[in-house]
C-alpha cells in the first residue's frame, strides 16, 4: 500500500506518570482503555490494557498488524530527576559549561535566584586533554591514559551512564569515538555510553553537552524497558511491527529509540498535538491551543494553519515560574509546547509564606492520590477534584477504580486545611484554582514568546485531567470555545496512530556559503539522505509502504557573517548548482528583512546548519465505536460541585456524553460524563457534539 501504513489492526500505548492509555483501531472503530501505569515495570501496564481490550473485542495477538507507542517516562525522569548516575567526560577547561550555561539570568530582578541542579554534579564531571579546532586540525592528540584514569574514577563512583562531549566533536567526533571505546571497555557493559558527535552533531557546547548527558541519563531506563515489553509482546504473539513516537512528531525503530531516547523525550505530548493538529484541519480551526493534562503534568501547544509548531531547541522541567531559561536545555526535533508539573496527581502543599502550590512533584500511581486508597496519603489534584463534587467516586476510569472520598478530604484537611484554618472543601478549591492558574500562566507565556494573542484560539482539551480544568482554563484566558474529542481521555494514544514515519538528520558545518561546492553539499545530502534512510525504510516497509511514498524536506541555517543566531531557509528540491546556492542567499536576505525589517548589504552569508527530514504520509483515522451495551451508563442525578465563578456549590447536571446527539445543547454548571475523563461545562457556557462526535463547549453571548 502507498503512502501510509495499511489500515488494518492497529494498537497505540501512551505510558504516563500515573495511567497508561491503551488504543486498538480496527477498520470497524476504536476502542481503548485506562489502566494504572506500573513504574517499577510499565511494560506490566501497557499488557494489560492490551489483554483488556483483546477480551472485549475477540481479538487477539496474531490480529494486529502494527503497534505504536509513546510514553512520558524520560520525561518524567529528568523532570524528577530519577535517571541514571550520570559523568560527563569533556575537554580540558570545559568541566563547568553545563553550570554556565548561556550565562544569562533566567529572572534578571531575582537576587535570590537559584538555577535548577544540574544533571551531572561537579564531582562527576571530569576533564581529558585533547582539542581539535573548528577546522578539523588535532591542536592537542587524545590523552589516553587520562581517559583510562577518568573512567577508573567513575567506576569508583559507581556511575551507571557516561556522556562524552568534546570542543567541536559535532564536526569531528574521532576523538570522541576512540574515548568511548576505552571508557566501555573499563566500565564494561552495564554502563551506557554516548558521545555528542552522534546524539547532537551541532555546535554550541552547552545544548550539546546538555543533550547529550539527558540522552545518556535516561537511556538505562529507556532501553531497559523497551526490551522487556519486545520480549512481553513477542511472548503474547503481537510480531508486528513496534514503532515508537518521538518528540518530533514522526515514529521510528525500536532499536534506534532504545540508542536515543533523548528523542522520546516528548513523545507522549507529541501524539496529542498530532491529534489536536488533525482535528483543527478536520474542523477548519485556524488558530489551535492544544491542551494536554495527564496524571503528571500539563502541556500547552499552539496549532497555526492546522500544523503544530516545530522548533529543534526545547527547555524540559522549567522550574521558575515557566520562565525561559530555567530549563534543561535539549536540541533535538520537537513539536514547540510549554510543559509544566500540573497534572491530577500533582500534590498540594503550602509553603513557608503560607501559600497553596501545586506540583512539580506527582503522587503517580504508586501510591497514587490518597483517594487511590493505595497509601498515598498527600493531597493532590484528583482529591480535589473529588472533594469539589467533579469526579463520580463510582464511575472513575471506567469504573475499575474506586475512589475514598473519606481519605481524599482528609488528606486535604491534614495536608493545606491544618496550615491555612480551612476544611478540606476550600482547600481543594484553593489547589484547583491554584493549578488552573499555572496553566493558564504557561499558556500566556508560550503565546507571548511566539507574538500570539491566545484569546484568539480555540482550545482543545485532551488527557484525562484537561476537560475537568478546561472550561476554567479557557475563561482565565479569555478562550470563548472548547473542543473536547471522543476519546479524549486517551488523546496522546490515538494522535499516535496519526503520525507518520519520520525521521530528521542535523548536521552543523559552520562555512561561507559563497565558499560552499554545489558537489560537497550535495555530497552532504546524500549521506545524510542515506542515514536517515536507514531509519525510515525498515520501518516502512514493514508496515506495506512503498520507497517511493516517502517525501523528503530539506533545509539550511543561514546567517549573517559574524551573527550568532540564524534563520532557517527551505532547500530545493533534486541537485544543489551554483544558481541554487546564490538563491539560497537570496531567499535568507528577503527572509532576514521580513523577520527585522532590514537588510545588511555587502555582509557575506554563513551556513551553520544543514537539516534533512524523510516521512511518509500520515495514517488514516478511524472513529471510537458506538457504545456497546456493557458500556452504557445511566444518567447519574445532579450533584453539587464547586463553580468558581459563582464562589459557591452549586447543583450540576450529569448526562452522558454518548446520549448526546448535535440538536442537544447541555447548559452549564453540568458535569458531561463518559468512562476515561468528565468534562466540567461552566456556568454560563454550553455544550453540544458536532457532527464529528466532538463536544464543543461554547461561552453564552
Amino acid at each position: 500500500m502507498n503512502g501510509a501504513a495499511r489500515a488494518g489492526v492497529r494498537l497505540a500505548a501512551d505510558i504516563g506518570g500515573t495511567f497508561t492509555d491503551v488504543v486498538l483501531e480496527t477498520p470497524a472503530g476504536r476502542r481503548s482503555c485506562k489502566v494504572l501505569t506500573t513504574p517499577r515495570a510499565p511494560e506490566e501496564g501497557v499488557m494489560a490494557g492490551i489483554a483488556r481490550l483483546f477480551e472485549e473485542t475477540g481479538l487477539g495477538g496474531g490480529d494486529v498488524d502494527l503497534f505504536v507507542h509513546g510514553t512520558t517516562l524520560a520525561t518524567n525522569a529528568l523532570i524528577e530527576r530519577k535517571g541514571a548516575r550520570t559523568a560527563l567526560l569533556t575537554t580540558a577547561g570545559f568541566r563547568d559549561v553545563l553550570e554556565m550555561g548561556f550565562e544569562k539570568r533566567f529572572e534578571q530582578y531575582d537576587i535570590g535566584i537559584e538555577r535548577p541542579p544540574e544533571l551531572v554534579p561537579r564531582p562527576l564531571r571530569f576533564t581529558v586533554a585533547e582539542r581539535v579546532a573548528a577546522d578539523g586540525e588535532v591542536l592537542v592528540p587524545l590523552d589516553e591514559a587520562g581517559v583510562a584514569a577518568a573512567a577508573r574514577a567513575m567506576a569508583a563512583a559507581g556511575v551507571e551512564a557516561v556522556a562524552i562531549g568534546f570542543l567541536h566533536a559535532y564536526r569531528w567526533p574521532a576523538h570522541e569515538r576512540r574515548a568511548r571505546a576505552i571508557v566501555a571497555d573499563i566500565l564494561g557493559p552495564r554502563v551506557t555510553v554516548c558521545i555528542s558527535g552522534e546524539v547532537c552533531p551541532e555546535m554550541r557546547e552547552y545544548e550539546r553537552f546538555s543533550t547529550t548527558c539527558a540522552n545518556a541519563y535516561v537511556r538505562p531506563l529507556m532501553a531497559g524497558y523497551l526490551t522487556r515489553l519486545a520480549a512481553l509482546l513477542e511472548a503474547a504473539g503481537i510480531d508486528c511491527p513496534l514503532l515508537l513516537m518521538m518528540s518530533g512528531g514522526g515514529v521510528t525503530t525500536l532499536e534506534h529509540a532504545a540508542r536515543f531516547p533523548v528523542r522520546l523525550v516528548e513523545s507522549g505530548p507529541a501524539g496529542g498535538a498530532i491529534l489536536a493538529a488533525h482535528l483543527a484541519r478536520e474542523c477548519g480551526l485556524a488558530d489551535v491551543m492544544a491542551f494536554d493534562m495527564g496524571g503528571t503534568t500539563a502541556k500547552v501547544c499552539l496549532i497555526v494553519g492546522g500544523a503544530a509548531e516545530r522548533s529543534r531547541r526545547f527547555e524540559v522541567a522549567r522550574s521558575y515560574r515557566n520562565q525561559k531559561g530555567s530549563g534543561l536545555p535539549l536540541r533535538i526535533p520537537v513539536i514547540e509546547l510549554v510543559e509544566i508539573g500540573a497534572g491530577g496527581g500533582s500534590i498540594g502543599r503550602v509553603d513557608a509564606m503560607a501559600r497553596i502550590t501545586v506540583g512539580p512533584d506527582s503522587a503517580g500511581s504508586e501510591p497514587g492520590p490518597a483517594c487511590y486508597g493505595r497509601g498515598g496519603a498527600l493531597p493532590t489534584v484528583t482529591d480535589a477534584n473529588l472533594v469539589l463534587g467533579r469526579i463520580d467516586a463510582g464511575r472513575f476510569a471506567g469504573g475499575r477504580i474506586a475512589l475514598d472520598a473519606d481519605a481524599a478530604a482528609a488528606a486535604l484537611a491534614a495536608g493545606v486545611g491544618a496550615r491555612l484554618a480551612m476544611d478540606a472543601f476550600w482547600s481543594a478549591a484553593g489547589i484547583s484554582e491554584i493549578v488552573e492558574e499555572n496553566m493558564a500562566n504557561a499558556a500566556r507565556v508560550h503565546a507571548i514568546e511566539r507574538g500570539r494573542v491566545i484569546r484568539n484560539f480555540t482550545m482543545i482539551a485532551f488527557g484525562g485531567a484537561a476537560p475537568l480544568h478546561a472550561g476554567r482554563l479557557a475563561q482565565k484566558l479569555g478562550i470563548r470555545r472548547v473542543v473536547v474529542p471522543s476519546g479524549a481521555g486517551v488523546g496522546s494514544a490515538i494522535g499516535f496512530l496519526r503520525a507518520p514515519i519520520a525521521f530528521e538528520v542535523v548536521q552543523s558545518d559552520h562555512c561561507l556559503l559563497a565558499a560552499t561546492a554545489p558537489d560537497d553539499a550535495n555530497a552532504r545530502l546524500a549521506r545524510m539522505r542515506e542515514e536517515a534512510l536507514a531509519v525510515v525504510l525498515p520501518a516502512a516497509r514493514a508496515c506495506g509502504i512503498d520507497a517511493a511514498a516517502i517525501g523528503q524536506a530539506r533545509t539550511v541555517e543561514l546567517r549573517y557573517a559574524g551573527q550568532g543566531h540564524e534563520l532557517t531557509v527551505a532547500l530545493p528540491d533534486g541537485r544543489l548548482d551554483a544558481a541554487a546556492l546564490a538563491a539560497l542567499a537570496e531567499s535568507f536576505e528577503a527572509q532576514y528583512e521580513r523577520v527585522y525589517g532590514l537588510r545588511v548589504p555587502g555582509s557575506a552569508v554563513e551556513v551553520v546548519t544543514w537539516s534533512l527530514t524523510l516521512a511518509t504520509a500520515a495514517a488514516p483515522a478511524a472513529r471510537a465505536q458506538a457504545a456497546q451495551p456493557s458500556d452504557a451508563a445511566a444518567p447519574a442525578a445532579p450533584r453539587a460541585a464547586w463553580e468558581p465563578a459563582l464562589g459557591r456549590r452549586t447543583a450540576f447536571g450529569v448526562p452522558w456524553r454518548f446520549d448526546r446527539t448535535g440538536a442537544e445543547r447541555v447548559a452549564g454548571p453540568a458535569l458531561v460524563a463518559e468512562h476515561e475523563t468528565t468534562t466540567v461545562v461552566p456556568a454560563g457556557w454550553s455544550a453540544s457534539v458536532d457532527s464529528l462526535g466532538n463536544l464543543v463547549m461554547e461561552a453564552d453571548a
